[in-house]
């Protein structure tokens, strides 16, 4: 495989530039304050399934680097040889576990633009391809969402039973979630969706990959020549039209013994997976983080990477954080099984890149959907402690599902 990265101008607004550049149908994308990749064809998929899947990831992608001659003339995070991944939720998941290294991928990020192409061995010396160019849009297709697997009412009896088995001493957090479907029409534009997320979402990850789209806050992992950083997110209330009332929220939300708890377990569980792998490791007081619908309860994480690990090594340390499954994790898991009729696909799990370096940037996968077999799932889900009442958990879930609904409307 050889891989050629060279400077690229884009002169016009850079994310209607690479939105623009991305397939319609099957777009693969990575964005965030409007800068970010788009990658397009496929050089080389790999799938992986079970317990060991981000192990067998993180080895052969090691494999995969050692045999790539790299002309990176750009240097700068998202260069060279890079794959888009996404993973699985669950070791016993259905879904695939999937690294795909695309044949070109435009790029823009702190004032550089690039492109890369990737060239399999049987292919070198031939003619490059043609700079990618921008795809009109195709028409409109407003959606709307109906009940999923699990309703409302089964929602609200699922935490019911969560609470039940807190307060027995089971398992300390359960997040629990649910889902919703709306038809999708088959050749469906799903850079609609995409630019509204991007563009009302600006501080988040806004990813697509295998028709899984969506913006997610929260940061897993990433990795930067030995810098490792983490966005925690647990604890979250709606916000407010009235600025005074608005303001009262993110009071309430910070002070809130309930949401606290919850916040806890989450950082304490990416504490002790990255304090392994680090050196250094510092946490940030927990702040109030406003996106445009909702208040999240944050803390953020830095450290130095103290023993070689990879960005893709990590994920398998970190997945799943108490923020998406709950504490004790097995517990928690077996919980999760139980209450929730679906298999989560990759929702709630890792979504982001890799380089050959093995940095990258993981976010999981929320506020999001998955487009196929000719509908759109979204999920959304709540950490469930003690005191946790069914129908604020309820109302939780429907703003976490606002993003995604917006976006197709």
């Amino acid at each position: 495989m050889a891989v050629t990265t060279t400077a690229l101008p884009i002169e016009a607004h850079e994310l209607e530039s690479l939105l623009a550049l991305a397939d319609p149908q099957n777009p693969l994308i990575w964005l965030r304050h409007g800068e970010g990749m788009i990658g397009l064809g496929e050089a080389l998929r790999l799938s992986f399934e079970g317990p060991e899947r981000f192990a067998d990831a993180a080895s052969a992608w090691r494999a995969v680097v050692g045999q790539a001659e790299i002309d990176d003339r750009v240097g700068v995070p998202g260069t060279g040889l890079v794959a888009f991944g996404s993973f699985a939720f669950a070791a016993g998941s259905a879904a695939a576990s999937t690294l795909l290294v695309p044949r070109t991928i435009v790029g823009h990020r702190d004032g550089v633009s690039w492109l890369t192409r990737i060239a399999l061995r049987d292919e070198l010396g031939s003619d490059p391809a043609e700079t990618p160019t921008p795809h009109e849009d195709g028409p409109a297709y407003p959606l709307e969402f109906i009940r999923g697997t699990l309703d409302a009412a089964g929602y609200a009896r699922a935490v019911r039973a969560a609470v039940g088995r807190i307060e027995a001493g089971d398992v300390g957090k359960v997040v629990l979630a649910r889902d919703i479907f709306a038809p999708i029409p088959a050749d469906a534009d799903l850079r609609h969706p995409l630019r509204r997320l991007a563009t009302s979402y600006p501080d988040t990850w806004t990813f697509a990959l295998d028709g899984l789209i969506g913006s997610s806050p929260e940061t897993l992992v990433r990795v930067d020549h030995k810098a490792v950083s983490a966005r925690v997110l647990a604890g979250s209330t709606g916000r407010r039209t009235d600025a005074a009332a608005d303001r009262r929220a993110a009071e309430e939300l910070a002070d809130s013994e309930k949401n606290q708890q919850e916040h806890g377990f989450a950082v304490r569980s990416i504490l002790e997976s990255l304090g392994r792998h680090t050196s250094a490791l510092t946490v940030s007081d927990p702040f109030t983080l406003r996106l445009p619908n909702i208040w999240h309860l944050a803390s953020d994480l830095d450290g130095i990477l103290a023993d070689g690990s990879s960005s893709l090594d990590l994920l398998g340390a970190l997945h799943p954080t108490a923020a998406v499954a709950g504490t004790p994790t097995p517990a928690a898991l077996d919980l999760i099984d139980e209450l929730e009729p679906f298999d989560r696909g990759v929702y709630a799990g890792p979504v982001g890149w890799v380089d050959a370096r093995g940095d990258g940037e993981w976010a999981i996968a929320l506020r999001c959907g998955v487009v196929a077999d000719g509908r759109v799932t979204a999920y959304a889900g709540c950490g469930i402690v003690a005191g946790s009442e069914p129908q604020r958990e309820l109302a939780e879930t429907r703003l976490k599902f606002r993003p995604i609904v917006d976006a197709f409307a």
